[in-house]
């Protein structure tokens, strides 16, 4: 099993969740060296001992290049664009793939990658910023089985859990199931707030005896200050969970899967960006949802944990 110090690694992309994932990298003794679009948002990495590069084709001398950014396009562009990873002929050895992008996105990107000769992990994540500083990221990864064992210890200096589902795209088609889930549950955990609360509950009782059920999770309990308190900072965008929910929608046309809970909850989350609630985090749907049964929610200004610190 390699050290920290036996491969060469690339990152591309440090966004709100690229930076932390890297910053684990980097504090755990890694090689790295690390490319943003705004230089400025990777400058702080070099404080925990990573590089960075001044073009993208830098990274093409690395063994491995992981990439998280927003969109297909935003992936194809960084890797055979102009001036992409791929652009002046050299080729990292393994490409992992983070982003959260579609099965027929992922195919293609496998398809360019292939013709070049390096191997590709398709290697999505479930959790955001917080869970990443707090050691709780888990992957779910598909490809050459090989890949991912050699990818496992990198992997897994940046979070805990990594899972292998299969060769090709799978692990893509679980990151949309996932997401589709986390729109679903958001809505549910709104609508049933809001209700406790129109009958006399304060939310943050209301919360903490969810939280200590066979009901809670780790997703109610991260959630649970932004309902309490109304501190919508955002994790994930409103837009974002959109894309991915129309993304669980073609799958499910694709399976000829009925989805009717995904869809509903992709027209409330549509005609909530409608309204222009569009810069806070996506667990705004609690404020729809009370505007929608005619509640002014106020902050209740309560010690609530997240769960993770």
């Amino acid at each position: 099993m390699p050290t920290a110090t036996d491969m060469k690694i690339g990152w591309i992309g440090a966004g709100r969740m690229g930076y932390e994932m890297a910053a684990r990298l980097a504090k755990a003794g890694a090689d790295l060296t690390v490319w943003n679009r705004t230089r400025a948002k990777a400058e702080p990495l070099a404080r925990y001992g990573a590089k960075l590069a001044h073009a993208l084709p830098e990274l093409a001398a690395c063994d491995i290049v992981f990439c998280i950014v927003s969109t297909w396009d935003d992936v194809r562009e960084v890797i055979v664009g102009e001036g992409g990873l791929l652009s002046r002929g050299g080729a990292p050895r393994m490409m992992i793939e983070c982003s959260s992008i579609s099965l027929e996105g992922s195919a293609e990107l496998r398809a360019l990658l292939d013709a070049r000769g390096i191997r590709y992990l398709a290697a999505p994540v479930s959790g955001n910023a917080k869970v990443i500083k707090a050691g709780k990221l888990s992957f779910v990864c598909s490809g050459p089985r090989a890949a991912f064992d050699q990818a496992l210890p990198y992997l897994k200096m940046i979070g805990p859990a990594a899972s292998y589902v299969g060769e090709g795209e799978l692990a893509r088609i679980v990151k949309i199931c996932h997401n589709v889930f986390l729109g679903v549950v958001i809505q549910s955990l709104a609508e049933i707030t809001v209700l406790a609360q129109k009958a006399g509950v304060p939310r943050h009782a209301f919360l903490e005896f969810i939280n200590q059920s066979v009901m809670g999770s780790t997703f109610s309990r991260y959630k649970t200050p932004a309902f309490v308190n109304l501190d919508f900072k955002v994790t994930f965008t409103p837009k974002l969970l959109r894309k991915d929910l129309d993304l669980g929608l073609d799958a499910g046309r694709r399976f000829e899967v009925p989805m009717p809970l995904a869809s509903a909850t992709r027209d409330l989350l549509q005609s909530m960006i409608g309204r222009g609630m569009t810069e806070q985090d996506f667990a705004t749907l609690l404020l729809q949802q009370a505007q929608s049964s005619g509640l002014d929610l106020q902050p209740e200004n309560a010690q609530v944990g997240d769960g993770l610190s």
